[in-house]
């Protein structure tokens, strides 16, 4: 015989699933806010920088030709204004340049200088290593299994969210 979905019992397993996952989405916000601030105060007092110029010397890091401005922000996933605050700064400091793209005078690609390759690569080896430190209540196999299962969470996220356009 099978259950109507509208019946109680099937209600209260949706309920309770629906509140099972309202938990684990409280859970992860939490933790990735204690993460996300203890790599940002670590940046600021080891380096004396921050994340978002983090995030922008790892984009242009992956990306030895450099990105214009409108792919540096999709890269990022931020607007054109929060990352030219930016990339002006980096600028001043010499970690990355910009260069004229050929036929469009508008346009231009940012990209790192040697300064900023050698300056990443610092900070990327003490940023692997205080995330291996803070996630160290996970063997390997554990992060993997929960990188795999925040996967589908994100597939399925974007899923939604493309079904909605």
């Amino acid at each position: 015989m099978n259950v109507a979905p509208t019946s109680p019992s099937r209600a209260r397993v949706g309920e309770s699933t629906s509140k099972a996952r309202l938990r684990l989405w409280l859970k992860v916000l939490k933790v990735s806010r204690l993460i996300e601030r203890e790599l940002r105060e670590r940046l600021r007092v080891e380096f004396d920088t921050t994340l978002p110029r983090f995030d922008v010397l790892a984009a242009l890091y992956r990306v030895e030709k450099g990105l214009n401005m409108s792919e540096l922000s999709g890269v990022l996933k931020v607007s054109n204004g929060n990352v030219t605050g930016i990339v002006d700064r980096l600028v001043s400091d010499g970690m990355i340049v910009r260069a004229a793209v050929e036929g469009d005078r508008r346009a231009m690609i940012v990209r790192l200088t040697e300064k900023g390759r050698e300056h990443f690569s610092v900070l990327a080896r003490a940023h692997e290593g205080w995330v291996n430190e803070l996630l160290g209540s996970l063997d390997a196999a554990d992060a993997d299994e929960l990188r795999v299962l925040l996967s589908r969470i994100g597939a399925g996220a974007e899923g939604e969210r493309m079904a909605g356009e």
